[in-house]
């Protein structure tokens, strides 16, 4: 059979199909209709709020009921990164139709959450159709103080950017604000230690006790404003809605978290060890020498973590970065530059079935090279030199690199040489006797 006749056989079983089943005249598929009505209307009925009809368009405003969210705002700008006690606080999330910042991307849901007092509100404006997305810019702008802070979860990243692309494919600049205060930088920095990964959820698990139930999953977020576009119908954005709404939420919770277990010196006298270490490198980064240093002793003073056993070491090693020259390292070997960056508490992983284990804890051998550092940096030279004289009696590796740090400090800040040479040949019998 030639190749002529398969094709003309094909060919007139393909018309038959059609004679069995016609389509429209134009050769096109009817595409799926909505039932008639307003989308806006019928969004606003679904999810219990009210249509906002502006010249530029229409969009639905909902508000849940007000929260008690106390947070003494003195006591969070003592925080090294944190806004001024003055400054209005307006909490933002987004709720997008895809994960990019480009042009494609719209924010269909943006949630709003600000302080009355002690009383968090919240209000959510979502977009009933693409056309009406200049009113809903509108309304953001004006929930948008030009002297607030905006108080976000990866907004820096995400949240914002997509919105200031928004506003650029509407001709105009985004609202201008004082500050962006990123709950998650924060939140790596400072509890990074005792959570497997820095998601909103774990954070609600881990810090707020805060479970949810019934929740619906990101990815499935776009889709279900899509079909609603389709349809009209707006049952599936009633989860979204509530999933929005409780992140908001969480931020303030967040906030209040922090300010309450680490806004003074009496709330940090009670507080984690590891919290405590990463606050002080926060106050670092600011050069606060003595608050950081203040961290360190109460993080010294409360019970650090206990080092991992050394089973537990061997089985689940953490695996070398690029350009690696040993074997892996033991968990007293944090300091080393051979260890991989530790990238906000993601599990380190030896192989596919080994258990995933948090980066190394704040073990007190940890927060004493910590507080030396810090000495040196406050001018406390002979106080330095006697903690790593301290962390040099032993024969581990933390061991040798504090024999060398102590040198350092006697020959070149103490002017001890015969004291730096003591300290040189203890390091160099540790190493040494690590070696056989």
């Amino acid at each position: 059979m030639t190749e002529g006749v398969t094709l003309e056989r094909r060919l007139a079983n393909f018309r038959a199909s059609l004679a069995r089943d016609p389509a429209p005249r134009d050769g096109r598929l009817e595409p799926a209709r909505r039932p008639p009505g307003d989308l806006a209307a019928r969004m606003a009925a679904g999810l219990g709020g009210e249509v906002i009809r502006a010249t530029r368009g229409a969009y639905v405003r909902v508000e849940s009921p007000a929260l008690a969210v106390p947070v003494d705002r003195g006591r969070l700008a003592s925080l090294p990164g944190q806004p001024p006690a003055g400054t209005p606080l307006v909490c933002l999330d987004t709720e997008t139709t895809g994960l990019g910042t480009a042009t494609g991307t719209y924010a269909f849901l943006v949630g709003l959450g600000w302080w009355t007092g002690e009383w968090f509100r919240t209000v959510q404006l979502l977009l009933p159709d693409q056309s009406d997305e200049a009113a809903l810019l509108d309304a953001i702008e004006a929930q948008i103080p030009a002297d607030a802070w905006l108080v976000s979860y990866n907004g820096r990243g995400f949240d914002w950017p997509l919105l200031v692309t928004r506003y650029r494919m509407d001709r105009r600049a985004a609202p201008a604000h004082a500050g962006h205060l990123d709950l998650l930088p924060l939140v790596r920095r400072l509890f990074r230690h005792r959570m497997a990964d820095a998601r909103l959820r774990t954070v609600e698990q881990t810090l707020l006790q805060v479970a949810r139930h019934e929740d619906v999953e990101g990815w499935e977020i776009p889709g279900r404003y899509l079909d609603f576009l389709r349809t009209g119908l707006p049952e599936p954005l009633v989860a979204v809605a509530r999933h929005n709404a409780e992140d908001v939420r969480s931020l303030a919770r967040l906030v209040a978290h922090i300010e309450r277990c680490l806004g003074d010196a009496r709330a940090r006298g009670t507080a984690d060890a590891g919290d405590l270490a990463g606050l002080a490198r926060l106050f670092l980064r600011e050069r606060r020498f003595d608050a950081a240093l203040g961290c360190l002793e109460a993080a010294l003073a409360a019970r650090p973590v206990a080092p991992l056993a050394a089973a537990a070491v061997r089985e689940a090693r953490a695996p070398y970065g690029r350009g690696a020259t040993e074997g892996p390292v033991g968990v007293d070997d944090w300091w080393s530059p051979r260890r991989m960056a530790d990238f906000g508490g993601q599990p380190d992983r030896s192989s596919w079935s080994a258990p995933p284990r948090l980066a190394s804890p704040w073990s007190e051998e940890r927060l004493l090279v910590e507080r030396a550092h810090v000495l040196r940096r406050l001018g406390r030279i002979e106080d330095a030199a006697v903690t790593w004289a301290n962390l040099a009696v032993g024969t581990t590796r933390l061991s040798a690199v504090a024999a060398v740090e102590l040198a350092k400090l006697r020959e070149h800040r103490l002017g001890d040489l015969s004291g730096a040479l003591d300290a040189v040949r203890r390091g160099w019998t540790v190493v040494e006797r690590r070696r056989r």
